[in-house]
């Protein structure tokens, strides 16, 4: 298993939709984020390519832990989904 702290090595364009490959972008982005709510965009839809460009400068806003099990990806702290997966 490889650990990654994102935040010291952010993810790169082609990381984050890789990542989108195996999981709705939708599910990686983190809509609750204090950060999110900073920027001011609540209740706006955003576009694909605005939620990348949001993750590649505010690595804050990729909902955590991303882990990732072969070909599948299991975001968010639900700690049971991770005991199942593990």
């Amino acid at each position: 298993m490889e650990e990654r702290d994102f935040f010291k090595d952010t993810f790169t364009e082609d990381e984050i939709k890789e990542l989108a490959s195996l999981a709705p972008l939708t599910d990686l982005f983190a809509w609750r984020s204090p950060s999110f709510k900073n920027l001011g965009l609540k209740g706006q839809d955003l576009s694909e390519s605005e939620m990348i460009n949001l993750m590649l400068h505010e690595p804050r806003l990729v909902r955590r832990p991303v882990v990732r099990v072969g070909d599948r990806l299991i975001i968010g702290a639900n700690l049971k989904t991770l005991e199942a997966e593990l």
